[in-house]
């Protein structure tokens, strides 16, 4: 949300005045900060916890880009350069690695063949069950398990597959934190943690921000707070039916010798991504799931998984919508999630963790952006 107005005539103290003023340390509001200063602005950003600890860290690292279509599509084309130009800045890690979208049924090939003939050449690549398996790592085949037994990953039942060209990868739990840190030794950036936002006004034409520790003035505004909009501008939140969107994920130590650099994702990925939607052939794809699986339905599943670069593999996930989530994690819905990729890779592993995650559907569209404009306050 852009919060602007014209600059002012009344000047506010030099010390908590920038160009702009960016509330939020997720990696939506460090890519507006780092746009920023790109421009030779000076930043200022406000963060309410003591580092980032919200969807920007609780995801995959899995820069979705080809299963975008629309305004999405050209959204995520345009931030590819900047996330491996940023990366090469700030030092994260990220990877042009591609995604491998797995397919066990004819139904499932037939939206991956339709989806690589409506692109350009080599965008979507059709695969064989050996090319799957190649492009997933075919040293994975050949190494033995600790006792001695079966292959590592056999990645059986395949009938086939696709690799997705143009997605990337960026560890998620690292990723922030060193772009935070990066920002923060740059000329003309403060990044105050532990700063809540309390309230929002226009002094004359002056965006202000109120905080317990203090106002801080800029000729804009940022809001990048993810769907915890509804705490700051509640009527919003309503207009736009933004709710909460409830992930489970898990955390699973590195099978031996196991080493994935794509992302992976399944039919349950295929019937949430909009660039396979929009093919004919996703309606039958979602009759057959709906028939054959109905528990992955049921949690709203999209099975995929991703690996760190410290080898652990990041596993999930269900989607449950509502707009407070509940406390607690359902057992169930991890242990189908975790059945349904152990027989994708075809080999157990030892659980670490389970966890929720969050991130915010605008039921409305599938981008939001609004101009807040209060009656009591005039925001331009």
């Amino acid at each position: 949300m852009n919060l602007r107005s014209s600059p002012s005539g009344d000047s506010p103290a030099k010390a908590s005045r920038s160009d702009l003023v960016i509330v939020g340390a997720g990696i939506i509001g460090l890519a507006h900060a780092a746009h920023a200063v790109a421009n030779g602005l000076t930043v200022t950003i406000l963060e309410r916890d003591h580092h980032a600890v919200g969807a920007s860290i609780r995801n995959f690292g899995h820069c979705c880009i080809t299963a975008q279509s629309g305004e999405l599509y050209e959204l995520a084309q345009t931030s590819r350069k900047y996330w491996l130009e940023f990366a090469a800045l700030a030092g994260f890690w990220a990877i042009e690695s591609g995604a491998v979208v797995l397919a066990r049924t004819e139904a499932e090939m037939a939206v991956l063949r339709e989806l690589s003939a409506s692109r350009e050449e080599g965008q979507v690549e059709v695969l064989s069950p050996a090319g799957v398996r190649s492009r997933l790592g075919a040293r994975n085949l050949s190494a033995a398990s600790d006792d001695g037994g079966a292959p590592v990953a056999s990645w059986p039942g395949l009938a086939g597959g696709a690799f997705l060209r143009d997605d990337l990868r960026v560890d998620p739990r690292t990723t922030v934190a060193k772009l935070a840190d990066w920002l923060a030794r740059q000329p003309g950036v403060k990044l105050h943690w532990n700063t809540a936002a309390l309230a929002f006004e226009d002094r004359r034409g002056q965006p202000t921000v109120r905080t317990a520790r203090g106002d801080f003035h800029g000729n804009q505004v940022f809001v990048c707070v993810g769907h915890d909009v509804d705490y700051l501008f509640p009527a919003l939140a309503e207009e736009h039916q933004i709710e909460r969107c409830s992930l489970q994920m898990s955390r699973a130590a590195q099978p031996s010798g196991l080493r994935i650099d794509p992302a992976v994702l399944t039919a349950t990925s295929m019937l949430r991504y909009p660039a396979f939607t929009d093919m004919p052939a996703a309606a039958a794809l979602r009759a057959e799931v709906e028939q054959d699986r109905p528990e992955l339905v049921d949690i709203g599943a999209n099975v995929m998984f991703t690996q760190r670069p410290d080898g652990t593999l990041i596993l999930g996930d269900s989607h449950h919508y509502h707009r407070t989530a509940a406390p607690f994690l359902d057992e169930t819905t991890t242990t189908i999630l975790n059945t349904d990729i152990a027989s994708a890779i075809g080999v157990p592993w030892k659980l670490l963790s389970a966890g929720r995650a969050s991130t915010p559907p605008a039921v409305s569209r599938p981008s939001w952006f609004a101009r807040p404009n209060p009656a009591s306050r005039s925001f331009r």
